[in-house]
């Protein structure tokens, strides 16, 4: 079985540069049929990554530890549902994911964007072959999930903090973000090889983009709440380097999603456009291999190896190619307008550009930090969580400001007397917000006062949008209230959806700064029977509770809370470990 799944990633790895090799043959004009060759070949490569699959899962599914991957991240007495998770809690078997989504997303990719992009399908679909194989060099040297070794009587297992419903759904939603932008990338290079730098190849690209990025976005609020659950109690981000690395591509992401808006209405911010995205899909790159190498200390790298020079041999050849390809067609790619005011909605996205990209170029300066130090004096060192609060208040505070007065400021020029009129119920309501604030002993935390003061200003905007919208459609429809938000919102989807994602935005930076500016935390070691205090709150400990789990133990703290001497509730942190 070994030998029949790697031999189905060496034949996969074959097509795929054969599927690269007809492509750019077809592209550069010689035989256009044979564009058909390289699109019948990709669908060889997913058969082939797909048999490789289920050699792979019949292998954790039927105990075959002669697998060394199955060996080390499964056991006879885990449960059944974490022997799919035990699938990417490997290096070799997150990899052989990450080929499957892009073989599939590449194919859809391909389909469709072949009526409205046709002259890009080459290039296109040598890019995403070229993708393909470099995941399968991985797969085929020196990752590869089919390495056998005579068979222990049981597997290690899998890490009892992995066993968790939130983890076994975090990685996969992460890994359909990151190759999810796999395909706007292949579009953004395929519109510069094939000298197309329109904005159709942006059209196409942004609903694929609005997914990755939302997979992203799902990705890490459910790694936040395993978090909350298994590594910190009661704390949801740690900066943790891997955590970063699928922050970064969701910033940058967030710049591009705002950025194509201005070139399809404009023709402007072409450069950008270009470069947000090969950066988004770059940081994904460099996310999987921060997860992977084990080169950066990290709660979710369970894994160590020199895999990590190919990733940067990769993510090398993307940055410098996106680079070259942006030089070479930079005559092609100036604005089509200029802006005409610092006051304007084109201003505004810049503006938002630039501090997206900032907090992401911060963020990254963090991560790669301890790296420089060891190369350059040969000992590592690292920044600490206050680094990144700086640069979140600094780069987040603005950016939450613009996201409530952007989509309301005029297109090239608005008016100050315009201005004042738009803004001054949100102003007055960001205001009270902050006096409310202050008057309920919130002071103790400008940043807290100053952050909640700008989401009451971004949520009344936001809100009189949506009743400035429903009472006009109203008057010119005459419909009731009800009906006419609804179809306000079905015919302008685009706008109305944004505004509701900036609200969801605005819900979770409430959470964030009540977790993190507001908190109390204190630290004692009780005994059985004894108290503290924390605020308001009185925690009597009740002794530890011991549980085990098919293939781990677990000891939990009972602590019972009160408030005035009446009981509100039990807490139960907890600790695992294998058995």
């Amino acid at each position: 079985m070994a030998l029949i799944g790697q031999g189905a990633l060496i034949l996969a790895l074959l097509v795929a540069v054969y599927a690269a090799g007809a492509a750019l043959w077809a592209a550069t004009g010689h035989d256009r049929r044979f564009l058909a060759s390289a699109r019948r070949a990709l669908w060889g490569v997913l058969a082939l990554v797909l048999l490789a699959d289920a050699i792979f899962l019949y292998a954790l599914f039927t105990h075959d530890f002669t697998f060394m991957v199955v060996a080390d991240t499964s056991s006879r007495a885990l449960p059944t549902v974490y022997l799919i998770t035990a699938w990417w809690g490997s290096q070799a078997g997150s990899l052989l994911l990450w080929v499957t989504i892009l073989a599939v997303f590449g194919l859809l990719g391909l389909r469709s964007t072949r009526a409205a992009l046709g002259e890009l399908q080459p290039w296109m679909a040598m890019v995403l072959a070229l993708i393909a194989g470099f995941f399968l060099v991985l797969l085929v040297v020196p990752a590869s999930p089919f390495v056998t070794q005579p068979a222990p009587a049981d597997g290690l297992g899998l890490n009892p903090a992995l066993q968790n419903p939130y983890m076994a759904l975090h990685p996969p939603s992460l890994y359909l973000g990151y190759v999810g932008l796999a395909i706007p990338f292949a579009l953004a290079m395929a519109a510069m090889l094939a000298g197309r730098t329109d904005a159709r190849w942006v059209v196409a690209s942004r609903r694929w983009t609005l997914a990755a990025w939302g997979f992203l976005g799902i990705g890490m609020l459910l790694g936040a709440h395993w978090a909350y659950e298994e590594v910190g109690w009661g704390g949801f981000w740690a900066w943790d380097p891997v955590e970063n690395a699928a922050l970064m591509p969701w910033l940058v992401a967030t710049a591009f999603l705002h950025s194509v808006m201005v070139q399809e209405r404009k023709g402007m911010l072409k450069v950008w456009n270009i470069a947000l995205i090969a950066g988004a899909f770059a940081l994904s790159i460099f996310g999987t291999f921060l997860t992977r190498s084990g080169i950066l200390s990290s709660i979710h790298a369970f894994v160590a190896s020199d895999i990590g020079w190919y990733f940067m041999v990769g993510l090398g050849a993307i940055l410098l190619g996106s680079l070259v390809l942006i030089l070479w067609r930079l005559p092609l790619l100036r604005a089509d307008q200029r802006i005409e005011s610092v006051v304007s909605r084109e201003s505004a996205f810049l503006f938002n550009n630039l501090l997206l990209v900032g907090l992401a170029f911060a963020v990254l300066w963090g991560v790669v930090f301890p790296l420089i130090t060891e190369a350059v004096g040969q000992v590592r060192e690292s920044v600490s969580t206050p680094f990144y609060e700086f640069f979140v208040l600094a780069f987040g505070l603005p950016m939450l400001l613009l996201m409530g007065a952007g989509p309301l400021i005029a297109w090239r020029r608005a008016s100050w007397n315009s201005l004042r009129t738009t803004f001054m119920w949100p102003f007055a309501g960001g205001v009270l917000t902050g006096i409310v604030m202050l008057l309920f002993g919130l002071g103790s935390s400008w940043p807290g006062v100053a952050a909640g003061s700008i989401c009451a200003f971004v949520t009344v905007t936001i809100l009189s949008e949506f009743v400035r919208g429903t009472m006009a459609r109203r008057r010119i429809a005459g419909e009731g209230t009800l009906t006419a938000f609804a179809h306000l919102v079905d015919r302008n989807r685009r706008r109305y959806g944004g505004y509701i994602v900036h609200l969801g935005v605005i819900v979770f930076v409430i959470g964030a700064i009540g977790a993190s500016a507001y908190q109390t935390e204190r630290q004692a070691v009780l005994a059985q029977g004894q108290s503290m205090q924390v605020g308001a709150f009185t925690l009597t400990s009740e002794g530890v509770e011991r549980t085990r789990g098919p293939n781990f133990s677990e000891r939990a703290a009972v602590l019972r809370v009160t408030r005035d001497g009446e009981q509100v509730g039990t807490l139960r942190p907890r600790s695992e470990e294998h058995t």
